[in-house]
């Protein structure tokens, strides 16, 4: 059976973390968590600790020392599979603005060619729900602007829902990821694209979270826009 891993960076989320991975582990096929844990002062480090005694062998951590940037939790996550010759990785929020059970319909598009399946809000129009408008024109046109200035047709450019093959994340220098915020979810599907992999995007609805706090930022998105310029001018290469 493939090996499947779900990454999961968390950072006071114990209202959602226990729920979230129940409702990982209760599917079929086999799936295994990693958590990179950001040293939440709300005590979910704790939390996961104990369902690992339930969970042994299927739920993992990594905790860091801070709270150190989503990209460079990812990153860490990506290394830790790899090393651990995981065949299908995902990424997944633990808010449940990402529905478990649409992880199986990643890895079927993953299954059926792709090397990097997108679960998407804007690829079969706009589906988001619980959204202010203002954020969700915001990020609507963010994946237009991301499309227009790198040429790579995907629509929603900035979505955290995927599934990679191992054979990308390895081709990948994510030593030389650059952005951190939600801006490394754009450069990691650009630098899937220019090494010419297949990515595929499957239709979701996205849930904004109902319980805990959002962690995006006005920076954030700061960061994407300047970013995608440098972007556009950097050589990517696999790595040696």
């Amino acid at each position: 059976m493939d090996k499947k891993i779900v990454i999961i960076p968390t950072y006071n989320e114990k209202e959602n973390i226990e729920k979230i991975i129940r409702a990982v582990l209760s599917l079929e096929g086999e799936y295994q968590i990693l958590v990179i844990e950001d040293n939440s002062p709300d005590g979910t480090a704790d939390i996961v600790r104990n369902l690992q005694k339930e969970f042994a062998d299927r739920l993992h951590m990594i905790e860091r020392k801070g709270k150190l940037g989503l990209g460079t939790a990812y990153i860490t996550g990506f290394k830790w599979a790899c090393e651990n010759r995981y065949d299908y990785i995902f990424e997944m929020d633990a808010d449940f603005s990402h529905n478990p059970a649409d992880l199986p319909k990643l890895y079927q598009a993953c299954k059926e060619g792709a090397d990097l399946a997108i679960g998407s809000r804007y690829c079969n129009g706009i589906s988001v729900i619980n959204w202010p408008i203002g954020r969700v024109i915001m990020s609507y046109y963010a994946s237009v602007y991301v499309r227009t200035v790198l040429g790579m047709k995907v629509y929603d450019t900035t979505a955290g829902f995927k599934c990679y093959t191992r054979k990308v994340l390895e081709t990948i220098d994510l030593d030389k990821v650059q952005m951190k915020g939600y801006g490394f979810q754009i450069e990691m599907k650009y630098s899937t694209y220019r090494l010419g992999f297949k990515i595929k995007e499957v239709p979701i609805i996205f849930v904004d979270r109902t319980e805990g706090t959002s962690k995006m930022s006005s920076g954030i998105f700061g960061e994407a826009f300047w970013g995608v310029m440098k972007l556009k001018m950097r050589k990517i290469r696999p790595v040696k």
